[in-house]
């Protein structure tokens, strides 16, 4: 009788900690919305995008131009020994074509990481200033809570992440 007195006061004491669990949630597409450094990394790898893509344009545009050399040697009748040199430079342009193109992809990705990583952390870092401040045991983000009545910290961290954003860009050379 008294185990199981004592289990039940221990299930009791048990519910009732897991009651007094804080939780929270942030938005944080809003957060990296507002950051100056994501903005610019934005920019940047846009920018990385549309230069590989200038590229990328320019190696086709050579393509065709071998096409067509190709397509008026066969017209003209020209010996299959230079039909064949000239089939071999369009296999090595296409395969210079296919290799800068996943060497560029390689690149975005790295670079999309190197980006992301330091933002990502100062996020997390924010988000840890202000759940230790009120004490918070979860912090959700909106984007993946089904529901979200609680209390929602996005200013507040969003305050604390400018703080880190300005720390960071001051520490810079």
């Amino acid at each position: 009788m008294k185990k199981l007195l004592f289990i039940l006061m221990l299930v009791i004491s048990g519910t009732a900690v897991n009651a007094q669990s804080k939780i929270a949630h942030v938005n944080s597409q809003q957060l990296l919305d507002t950051m100056p450094s994501r903005k610019q990394a934005i920019k940047e790898i846009q920018k990385f995008q549309q230069d590989g893509m200038t590229e990328l344009q320019e190696l086709e545009e050579q393509l065709r131009k071998l096409y067509k050399e190709y397509e008026t040697a066969q017209t003209n009748g020209e010996s299959p020994l230079m039909l064949e040199m000239k089939a071999k430079k369009i296999q090595a342009k296409e395969q210079a074509y296919q290799e800068r193109q996943a060497t560029l992809e390689q690149d975005l990705q790295i670079l999309q990481q190197r980006f992301n990583e330091p933002i990502l952390a100062r996020v997390q870092e924010a988000v840890k200033i202000v759940s230790d401040r009120k004490k918070l045991n979860y912090v959700l983000d909106v984007s993946s809570a089904l529901y979200a009545n609680g209390e929602d910290i996005t200013n507040e961290v969003m305050v604390e992440l400018l703080k880190l954003e300005k720390e960071s860009e001051t520490k810079k050379p």
